[in-house]
């Protein structure tokens, strides 16, 4: 997963034509830190995806302008929009991951 650590780079990242998916995290949840003990599988799977994360601590407008209220949160953008969002009290198992990239990404 690559690091967005800038609001510009953000919005160039959003805006390519392809699907991709962003995780939004900050370094002291503690949710966030159990799913990076089991998301690396679930990336994998998805690997023609391309997934990127951002700490919303460090950039605060990235997660306000997509209504991320809870962390860790999967978004899914293409062309610029988010086409679906995985909020933080539904991504706390690999499972709820994994059902919701399923209904999500295109194939």
């Amino acid at each position: 997963m690559r690091t967005i650590s800038q609001y510009a780079e953000f919005e160039e990242i959003i805006n390519q034509d392809e699907q991709m998916i962003v995780k939004f995290f900050a370094d002291w949840c503690p949710d966030c830190a159990k799913m990076d003990n089991w998301i690396d599988p679930i990336v994998d799977e998805y690997h023609d995806i391309t997934w990127y994360k951002i700490n919303r601590d460090q950039v605060p407008e990235a997660a306000t302008e997509n209504d991320v209220m809870g962390i860790p949160s999967l978004l899914i953008f293409e062309n610029g929009k988010k086409t679906a969002h995985l909020h933080s009290a539904n991504a706390k198992t690999p499972e709820e991951v994994k059902s919701f990239l399923a209904e999500n990404i295109r194939q």
